[in-house]
């Protein structure tokens, strides 16, 4: 059965209310079908997985880019997606909300914005400019009447920043100008994801786990995460098995890379979906 863009939503929600749950980044349709075949609830988009799709560092990809990939994705599966909407796709708030009501459109049940710049010389905005665009977020959804989850994000770990006490300021908010699950990528440690946790508590926190880690999901839900993404971890681990099969080729004429998945099971995967 088809699930509408309202049942995803729906379903969406009440997946944060109790409990932990995984929500993979596929990065094209084939691999959206595949993580919702091995049975995940929802997925999110990845921005370095689509960019590095299209030939583009993490980052280069436009928002028609980013808005045509979403449709894409939407339509493919009838699972959630969470959009990575990186800082939103404008200079000032009143361009966040165009592109947030733009993102609604494309069937998306829920979108994250960030704070980072992306000028490395200075990494973060201001907390207020951050916490202004994503008021225009929040508000963009409301009136759009539609159920999308905002996702507030803040970049530290990720940009070079690791202040924890910063990071705890700029969650917390965040959470009060209206974003319904918070996110620090780049925090690993027990006592950094605690923290987290605790300040912006009732709020759901998304943790990202994308490099091995001897964390599981039993020891994040202990810690009262209650989504884990890997960002770009598996279209990463793709273009690593990818890289180096074709090294063995172009560097030294060997063909032993060419190993992995068959074939035919690939083939009787999305054969068995279709017929299904």
């Amino acid at each position: 059965m088809t699930r509408t863009a309202t049942d995803k939503r729906i379903a969406f929600r009440a997946l944060h209310e109790t409990g932990c749950f995984v929500i993979p980044n596929p990065w094209d349709v084939g691999s959206a079908l595949m993580l919702q075949g091995l049975g995940f609830a929802a997925l999110a988009t990845t921005s370095s997985g689509l960019a590095w799709s299209q030939g583009k560092p993490d980052g280069a990809s436009t928002r028609e880019d980013v808005l045509a990939h979403l449709r894409t994705m939407c339509a493919a599966t009838d699972l959630p997606i969470n959009a990575d909407f990186e800082s939103g796709y404008a200079t000032d708030a009143a361009g966040v909300a165009e592109s947030v009501r733009m993102a609604i459109d494309t069937g998306v049940a829920g979108l994250s914005i960030e704070d980072a710049t992306g000028d490395p010389a200075d990494p973060l905005r201001r907390v207020e400019e951050a916490v202004t665009r994503l008021q225009a977020a929040r508000a963009a959804i409301d009136a759009s009447g539609v159920s999308v989850l905002l996702v507030g994000r803040a970049e530290n770990f990720i940009v070079g920043r690791p202040d924890l006490a910063d990071t705890l300021v700029r969650l917390k908010a965040y959470a009060e100008a209206g974003a319904d699950c918070l996110y620090a990528p780049g925090i690993r440690a027990r006592e950094e994801i605690e923290a987290v946790v605790r300040a912006v508590a009732p709020k759901p926190v998304n943790l990202l786990i994308g490099w091995p880690s001897d964390l599981t999901l039993a020891d994040v839900a202990a810690l009262g995460v209650r989504r884990i993404s890997v960002g770009g971890a598996l279209a990463r681990s793709a273009w690593g098995g990818f890289l180096a099969a074709a090294r063995g080729i172009a560097e030294g004429g060997r063909f032993s890379g060419l190993t992995g998945t068959s074939g035919g099971e690939l083939n009787g995967f999305f054969r068995d979906r279709k017929s299904g």
